[in-house]
């Protein structure tokens, strides 16, 4: 087994990663797949970029879904997984995560937490 990553840029609150993690280690633990680190950042990948400028795109997508509410405690975060598996097991979680946080399908709907996968 290798060592691979998982990137999603983020914009949630405390709950919604919360609910992220539930995810991603659900993917994880339905197959042959290990978790080895989890690190939740504000900056990009070589720290050049702060995620709130990486990703104020989410930032902007939430205030669209949800007008007039109040961000709360949401901000723009990048979630890297570090996982020991093949690259067709990583290929499987990545796209278990990515079909879970958005399950409504191609109609207009707001998602939970908004997100892009890298």
């Amino acid at each position: 087994m290798k060592t691979r990553d998982l990137t999603f840029g983020l914009y949630a609150d405390e709950e919604g990663l919360a609910w992220v993690e539930g995810l991603v280690r659900g993917a994880v633990g339905s197959r042959r797949a290990r978790i080895l680190g989890w690190t939740v950042a504000d900056s990009c990948a070589g720290g050049e970029l702060s995620t709130a400028d990486a990703y104020d795109h989410l930032a902007q997508q939430w205030a669209y879904e949800n007008p007039g509410r109040n961000s709360g405690r949401h901000a723009a975060v990048e979630l890297r997984v570090r996982l020991a598996c093949s690259l067709r097991t990583w290929r499987a979680v990545r796209k278990e995560v990515i079909r879970t946080l958005c399950p409504e399908g191609m109609a207009p709907h707001a998602c939970r937490v908004p997100w892009c996968a890298l």
